[in-house]
């Protein structure tokens, strides 16, 4: 055969092959499909899921819901029913309670605590000055000896200090002692009354009488025990009646004088609680706030609280530093959970609500003021509730994926102020109607340190400020990120 002719050949079967497989395609299409071959759109039916069909969402984009089934507009899927539960509501995730103890699932009551101010400061350990002792020369006199002591020691009550000559006692004694042998009450009394008036104790007056022997010496004492401010006093020197000779500062009790900022001031009050913590020192002391300075300081707008701590070992020593918790005034109760708890978005703040069924449902709740670990709840939940404090962040993301939209506040609380915000910071800019702050972690918000711009709520709330200063701020997360609305002299600042 020739080669021309095996290709005409190959040619006509191909061309046959081909006829035949388009004849049989068209003769598969004209054939009816079975029904269960069909893809269509999930939709329920009659007398399945878990109840009435509440929407149709996306599990890619759960937060968008649709009124009807179809083919997702995200993604190339079909969409899926969210039903409602027996009640008629939607449901929340269930989970069983062995996975739920697997996933380490702990519950938390909400309960109604005082609110009770607690505010974190630092200030400086100084002497307490009530508790001082001025030694000075009863009588004129020369000095004798003066003990080795210099300002700065310490020295106990009753320690010896000055010994003195004082000449003028000497005729007094005599002309008592002759008295006192004519048996002369009333001139004994006079003359006793005259000892008294030039400077003499007491007690030597009586060991004059007693022993019958004149004592022109005298030595001054410590009447208290401290430490030494002052000592004016040397050998040799003539001293005259009244003169000071010492100043001594007690040590049993010292003054911690730490700076309230004028916003919080009216929270504090004579003989409110505070715990110290001393450098150095690993156990806390207790003590109570003896004063507060009226005087307003111009350049940080704080006040002066002076704290007296008891000082009974001699630990605490003036010019310490110490980090104080001070407890102010209480301002009733109020509904809180732990901090922990919350799930903060940064426009919203949320919780995980547990029933007895085992069921968890996203809350929408409105934030108070922090009290140590607890977080007051000012709408969104009632008391008793139980909600999620550990693990609520996978319980949340369940919950997004199956559609659940958080339960929303109540038209009165969603027009109420959002929470501020506060942290220490240190300006780095300042700019017509924004600040550029280095500042600390804002905890209400799980927001770290960093430095970043803030638009101002009012522009001359940096007045008067300027770089470098540092400064505690107040922020307010709104539709446009967060917005500086407060702005002061830190506390601890000159």
């Amino acid at each position: 055969m020739s080669q021309a002719r095996k290709i005409f050949l190959i040619a006509t079967a191909g061309c046959a092959l081909l006829a035949l497989g388009a004849t049989g395609g068209w003769w598969w299409a004209r054939q009816p499909v079975p029904m269960a071959a069909k893809t269509e759109p999930a939709s329920p039916q009659p007398g399945q899921g878990e109840g009435k069909v509440l929407y149709w969402y996306d599990p890619m984009v759960p937060q968008q819901h649709f009124d009807k089934p179809g083919k997702s507009p995200f993604m190339d899927m079909a969409l899926v029913p969210k039903y409602a539960d027996a009640s008629g509501e939607a449901a929340g995730v269930k989970i069983d309670p062995a996975v739920a103890q697997n996933l380490g699932v702990r519950l938390a009551k909400v309960a109604r605590i005082p609110l009770s101010f607690q505010a974190q400061a630092s200030g400086i350990v100084g002497f307490n000055e009530r508790d001082v002792a001025v030694v000075q020369n009863r009588s004129a006199g020369f000095v004798e000896r003066v003990w080795p002591l210099a300002p700065g020691d310490v020295v106990r009550a009753g320690q010896p200090l000055v010994a003195f000559l004082v000449p003028e006692w000497a005729a007094a004694q005599y002309e008592l002692l002759a008295i006192r042998r004519s048996g002369d009450a009333g001139l004994l009394a006079a003359a006793r009354e005259r000892l008294r008036l030039l400077g003499m104790p007491e007690r030597m007056i009586a060991a004059v009488e007693k022993s019958g022997v004149v004592q022109s010496r005298y030595t001054v004492t410590a009447p208290i025990g401290g430490v030494i401010q002052s000592l004016d006093v040397r050998a040799g020197m003539t001293l005259a009646a009244g003169q000071t000779l010492a100043r001594i500062n007690g040590l049993s009790s010292v003054w911690l004088e730490a700076a309230v900022p004028q916003a919080l001031a009216d929270r504090v009050d004579t003989g409110s609680r505070v715990t110290a913590i001393v450098a150095g020192e690993a156990i806390p002391i207790e003590g109570r706030v003896a004063s507060i300075v009226p005087v307003l300081q111009d350049a940080t707008r704080t006040l002066r609280v002076r704290i007296e701590l008891p000082n009974r070992n001699g630990q605490l020593r003036p010019g310490m530093s110490a980090q104080l918790s001070l407890q102010g005034k209480p301002k009733g109760t109020a509904l809180a959970v732990p901090t922990e708890a919350v799930i903060r978005t940064g426009r919203r703040a949320l919780v995980m609500l547990a029933d007895a069924q085992g069921r968890y449902t996203p809350v929408e709740v409105s934030l108070g003021e922090e009290v140590g670990d607890q977080t007051v709840i000012t709408a969104g939940l009632d008391e008793g509730q139980q909600v999620v404090a550990s693990g609520q962040f996978l319980i949340d993301s369940e919950a997004s994926l199956s559609g659940i939209a958080a339960r929303p506040l109540e038209p009165a609380s969603i027009h109420a102020s959002p929470p501020m915000h506060e942290a220490d910071a240190t300006i780095k800019g300042v700019a017509p109607g924004e600040v550029t702050l280095a500042h600390g972690p804002f905890k209400t918000l799980s927001m770290p340190g960093m430095t970043m711009t803030f638009p101002l709520g009012k522009p001359d709330l940096v007045q008067g400020f300027k770089v470098g200063d540092k400064v505690r701020v107040g922020v307010r997360q709104t539709d446009d990120g967060l917005v500086v609305e407060r702005i002061e002299r830190a506390g601890g600042g000159q």
